[in-house]
């Protein structure tokens, strides 16, 4: 078990206020009056034995993780998370196992638009081994001339540069060293 366990429940407004009454009154917190009730209940439990608690799920998808931010790390969580169109603590999930798996996450909608550029660039291959091939066999084609060429070698240039600087904008967002800027 581990050093220090958190029970956590909600309760309605008139049964905070009157455990934090309590709690002042007696000089002493409403965590430590909520531990020293629970301990007493199960101190006068009536029951002989308690069962054994069974071990926990192991990938529990379920547990969740509690923390507290100032405001401005909060503010700042709201902006980088918007940026990316996910929930704040989606956001903060995937931060996380970034950080202690060292891998940059690709979000979905950048990954489509990278696969999209995949397939522009298929594509063009295949309308060019088309011509190839169609050249090799002797069938009269109109080829490209220099200036297409050209073209479609600055388009392809243009993309592979594009492509890099969104994967090093994305790694960068994802450190915390820039905003994505694509």
């Amino acid at each position: 078990m581990p050093k220090d366990a958190f029970i956590i429940c909600r309760v309605t407004g008139e049964m905070k206020a009157l455990v934090r009454r309590l709690a002042a009154r007696d000089g002493i917190t409403e965590s430590r009056l909520v531990k020293e009730l629970l301990s007493t209940v199960l101190r006068t439990s009536t029951r002989d034995e308690l069962p054994t608690p069974s071990p926990p799920e192991k990938g529990n998808r379920d547990a969740r993780l509690n923390l507290r931010l100032t405001l401005e790390d909060r503010m700042l969580l709201r902006e980088r998370a918007a940026a990316r169109d996910v929930p704040a603590a989606t956001y903060a999930s995937v931060l996380i196992r970034s950080h202690l798996r060292n891998a940059v996450p690709l979000p979905k909608e950048e990954l489509a638009a990278f696969k999209r550029s995949v397939a522009e660039l298929n594509a063009i291959g295949r309308n060019l081994y088309q011509i190839a091939r169609a050249a090799n066999q002797g069938d009269r084609v109109a080829t490209p001339g220099r200036q297409e060429l050209a073209l479609l070698l600055k388009v392809a240039e243009g993309l592979r540069d594009h492509v890099k600087s969104l994967l090093k904008a994305n790694e960068a967002s994802w450190r915390g060293r820039a905003q994505a800027s694509h």
